[in-house]
C-alpha cells in the first residue's frame, strides 16, 4: 500500500515563504506544506486559465488557516478542517499554517510548469 509521511518525504521547495515536502501515492502527489510568512501567490498562476490554479486539491489544515479565492466568493479553512479546493482558485496563505494536500499528479505537473516559469521570470526580473 502506498504511503507517505512528512518526515520521509523529500523537500521539494524550501524558500523564505514556504517549505514543501512532496510524497507520492500512485497517481497522487501529497504535499506537506509549512507556511513561514503571509503570502499571496496569485502572480505565480498568471498564464493558467483565469490566472488561477486549475488543480483539484483535497486537504487537511493541521494548524493555522488559508483562504481560497474564487471569482465569486472566498472560502476560509482553519485548523482541524478538511477541504476540497476546486479548479479556479487562488490561495491566500498565512504564517504558521501547516497543511497536507492531495492532488492528481498530472494536474499538479501542468500547474507547476507555469509556476516554475513565473518563478524563473521573477528571479530574472527581480
Amino acid at each position: 500500500m502506498p504511503r507517505a509521511s512528512k518526515t520521509d518525504s523529500p523537500v521539494a521547495m524550501d524558500e523564505t515563504e514556504i517549505e514543501i515536502r512532496l510524497g507520492q501515492l500512485d497517481d497522487y502527489a501529497v504535499t506537506f506544506e509549512t507556511h513561514k510568512t503571509d503570502s499571496d501567490p496569485a502572480p505565480l498562476f498568471v498564464g493558467l486559465p483565469d490566472d488561477s490554479c486549475q488543480c483539484t486539491h483535497l486537504g487537511y489544515v493541521v494548524k493555522g488557516r488559508l483562504v481560497f479565492r474564487y471569482a465569486d466568493h472566498d472560502e476560509t479553512v482553519e485548523t482541524g478542517e478538511t477541504y476540497l479546493a476546486r479548479p479556479g482558485h487562488r490561495p491566500l496563505l498565512f504564517a504558521g499554517t501547516e497543511l497536507v494536500e492531495f492532488t492528481k499528479q498530472s494536474e499538479l505537473d501542468q500547474t507547476v510548469a507555469v509556476i516554475s516559469q513565473n518563478l524563473g521570470a521573477a528571479k530574472v526580473g527581480g
